[in-house]
């Protein structure tokens, strides 16, 4: 089971599917995982397989690592699309991610001030405010939104804590439109051998309905495209990811496929 550990605070920057010439920002430990789900397609591995033995970087070792790197980047004539919130977990369960936020816009302004900066997030911190406050600061807060099934999220992303997906989504609808939905459409077994097919009608009209409602100002799906801890799973077909996006669109709800 190969897996990806990406290092701390800052890494790349790195081609994203979607999203360009992406820097990354780290906040989690860089020899482990952290993360509020555990999710079985999850290219970092599963929690208990990658638990760190180093701390969360702090506020000012991200800030000045980033700066340093930036600084760099300018000088070679590097420039990137996006500063990414990703990597070894969930990026906002950081005590200090708002404030870290801050320091990466005011970086940003300074040194690539055409730069977009993205937060890839699971939404289950989305319901604390200082949380939220941050996430409306960025240019892309993208959130996951792999169904609105319960089950198949008890058994597929695995939360750590409490999770409920309807309370999650009145938060989503709250970003007002500012807000992106990311989405894994996927196939095949879990470990149990039970479908994890989230292709299906059964599970993709509740979910269309679902993001209707939030109203994004996108939504990205996408599928498997690194190895997963979990053995049994399979992409979803170009043209299952198609005709989905076609149902968005049909519904006035921009929408991308990476296959």
């Amino acid at each position: 089971m190969s897996t990806v550990i990406y290092p701390s605070p800052i890494f790349g920057p790195i081609k994203s599917r979607r999203l360009g010439v992406s820097l990354g920002i780290n906040l989690l430990p860089g020899d482990g995982k952290v993360c509020t789900f555990d999710c079985i397609y999850c290219e970092c591995g599963f929690n208990a397989d990658r638990r760190p033995h180093s701390k969360l970087p702090t506020r000012q070792e991200v800030t000045e690592a980033l700066e340093a790197k930036l600084m760099q980047m300018q000088r070679e004539g590097m420039t990137p699309d996006v500063l990414t919130f990703a990597g070894n977990g969930e990026p906002t369960a950081h005590p200090e991610f708002a404030s870290i936020i801050g320091d990466t816009l005011f970086l940003r302004d300074r040194y690539f001030p055409n730069a977009k900066v993205s937060v890839l997030t699971n939404a289950t911190r989305i319901n604390r405010k200082e949380v939220f406050e941050a996430l409306k600061l960025v240019d892309n807060n993208i959130v996951k939104l792999d169904t609105v099934d319960a089950a198949y999220i008890a058994r597929v992303d695995r939360p750590v804590g409490r999770y409920d997906v309807d309370e999650l989504i009145a938060c989503m609808r709250n970003f007002e439109g500012r807000c992106v939905v990311q989405t894994m459409f996927m196939k095949g077994v879990d470990a149990e051998g039970v479908s994890v097919d989230n292709t299906t009608s059964h599970y993709v009209d509740p979910w269309i309905d679902a993001v209707v409602s939030i109203a994004p100002r996108e939504v990205m799906i996408y599928t498997i495209d690194r190895e997963t801890p979990s053995s049994g799973l399979m992409k979803a077909t170009r043209e299952e990811l198609d005709a989905i996006v076609e149902r968005l669109v049909a519904r006035g709800v921009k929408a991308t496929a990476s296959y």
